[in-house]
């Protein structure tokens, strides 16, 4: 089997994580794997230094983009610096000539800038989404998932999910037979469910002190398993409907049954991550009611079931 030319972008300042996730499944050798020709490409000159302090002198530079069959931007190193004009040229004159371009992590940037995503859908870091929705409005920015394929362009989340998008590609041209087999030689997943949410820690509102509404939110949460309400949180401090939830938002920045269900996904990740407590008994204790219940809003905001948030995140 002829071997699949692969070029992997580096840069000054680049993660060696970054940097090695592409080269653990494409330039190492798996047996059982097809064979590839991976070359570590300069994109600027001179010695270029890692964010670990270590330098690397790469013998190939831009010019080697020309015959790749896959190009990949493993990051970047500063969302806000626009990447130089030959590098930029250097993509555009690859996508061209039919390399499938990969921008994992922050290297959706380069590509967006190189105008290879436009009116396309994307993925990028997700502390990093609402920037570049931003920055690309002729983007469709989905922060939700760890990888989107467009055929010829693929976008990943940030970091580890660099791995699940390099086994993707993997998947789609050589099967998932090969896939696997390097999956289990990294020990790592060889598919992995659910989105960037599952990894994005529920974000607690802030409680003002000096509020009257900070006391009933710590009440509330204390004892989730009540049916709070909008109604019977306003009556508890006798206030109009109207008027509670204007102050709720400006205390919370969101609704009460927003903030609600936040709450007690939060409590329901705790559970699951740090007690023996049954999938039935999280869904009393977290205030779903029902386990049919948690399941829903929990498949819906993490992409995976609560057994299967347990198992990743306690093995």
């Amino acid at each position: 089997m002829k071997a699949h030319p692969i070029a992997v972008l580096a840069f000054d300042q680049i993660s060696p994580f970054h940097l090695a996730v592409p080269c653990a499944v494409f330039g190492e050798s798996h047996p059982g794997a097809p064979p590839f020709e991976l070359r570590v490409c300069a994109a600027e000159p001179g010695t270029l230094m890692t964010t670990a302090g270590f330098g690397l002198s790469l013998s190939a530079g831009l010019e080697a983009l020309k015959g790749a069959r896959t190009v990949i931007v493993p990051s970047w190193r500063d969302p806000q610096e626009r990447p130089a004009p030959d590098l930029l040229d250097a993509l555009r004159r690859a996508h061209k000539a039919g390399a499938q371009m990969v921008g994992l992590c922050l290297g959706a940037y380069v590509l967006a800038e190189a105008g290879l995503l436009d009116g396309r859908r994307a993925t990028t870091h997700w502390a990093y989404a609402q920037d570049f929705a931003a920055r690309y409005p002729r983007v469709q920015v989905d922060a939700d998932v760890l990888y989107i394929d467009e055929g010829d362009v693929l976008t990943s989340a940030g970091t580890a999910a660099g791995i699940d998008a390099c086994l993707h590609l993997l998947r789609r041209q050589y099967g998932a037979a090969s896939a696997n087999t390097v999956a289990r030689r990294l020990v790592v997943p060889p598919h992995r469910q659910g989105g960037q949410a599952q990894f994005i820690e529920q974000p607690l509102p802030e409680t003002a002190r000096d509020s009257r509404l900070a006391a009933v939110i710590e009440r509330v949460r204390g004892d989730l398993t009540q049916a709070h309400s909008l109604d019977s949180l306003a009556d508890s401090v006798a206030m109009s409907r109207r008027s509670f939830t204007r102050h709720f938002r400006q205390l919370t920045g969101t609704t009460v049954g927003a903030w609600l269900l936040s709450e007690r996904l939060a409590r329901s990740q705790a559970l699951l991550e740090g007690s023996d407590q049954s999938v039935e008994q999280i869904a009393e204790l977290a205030g779903f009611g029902s386990v049919v219940s948690l399941r829903a809003h929990f498949r819906s905001a993490f992409g995976v079931s609560p057994r299967a948030w347990r198992q990743t995140f306690r093995g």
